[in-house]
């Protein structure tokens, strides 16, 4: 069977809160590989939730619903302080990127508490602002960012990164709305351990399948280069997403 948009392979999935040092619950989850250790975890950081952003995003649903089988990487996903899914509502209100920071580190200190090893951000849009400048922590591996914009974190955030010598990989669109490959390039040369990743034919919301495969295959070969490339067919049980793909 090949792997659609709407596939979801085999998981222990659970609920899960996160509970925020400013003393906000947040709604998750927690998809882990069944039957067997991780060998990775990535913790998700939605798209801007004021447009429609939240974990339940596709491309990190996707994650959700594939890594966990097909490269025993442990998937959380959460809802940022006042952002809303089907998943439930997290407490709070909206903070323009700045109170998430009590988000970010609430979703690490869960990362560890639970024991996911290795621990890797994945940032989209928004998500890549908060990873940028809240992310870099001594408990994470790295961060990989999906169409950067670069609109709320600045020069002190990647030298940061820089500074810390953790990995940063930018897959960017070469038709974003927001920051293309070129600029983007110039943008993260400050940081030494930076790699700028142009996806040809891509927008800024990965719309279709492709795009999809080209954003997981990449972060398998960072998180758990032993299971890249992903395979594109699945012969097992699956259930079927009835959530718009």
């Amino acid at each position: 069977m090949q792997i659609r948009a709407t596939t979801v392979l085999p998981a222990e999935r659970r609920p899960v809160t996160l509970h925020t040092s400013d003393g906000l619950e947040l709604v998750g989850e927690l998809a882990l590989p069944e039957g067997r250790e991780p060998v990775a975890a990535i913790v998700c950081l939605h798209p801007l939730p004021t447009a429609e952003g939240m974990m339940d995003s596709h491309v990190l649903r996707k994650a959700a619903y594939r890594l966990p089988a097909l490269a025993d990487t442990a998937v959380l996903r959460f809802n940022t302080r006042g952002t809303e899914s089907r998943h439930g509502r997290s407490q709070g209100e909206f903070g323009e990127g700045e109170s998430e920071r009590y988000d970010v580190a609430a979703a690490i200190e869960f990362a560890e508490f639970e024991g996911l090893p290795r621990p890797w951000l994945l940032g989209w849009s928004f998500g890549t602002e908060l990873a940028l400048k809240w992310g870099c922590d001594p408990e994470v591996e790295g961060a990989i960012l999906l169409s950067p914009p670069l609109h709320r974190a600045g020069e002190a955030d990647l030298d940061a990164w820089d500074r810390s010598g953790k990995p940063l990989v930018a897959l960017v669109p070469e038709f974003d709305d927001y920051l293309r490959p070129d600029e983007a390039r110039k943008r993260f040369a400050r940081v030494g351990r930076a790699e700028v990743i142009g996806v040809e034919g891509a927008k800024h919301l990965w719309v279709g399948e492709p795009y999809v495969r080209t954003v997981l295959d990449t972060v398998v070969e960072h998180v758990a280069p032993g299971a890249a490339p992903l395979p594109v067919e699945w012969d097992g049980p699956y259930e079927r997403d009835t959530f718009s793909a």
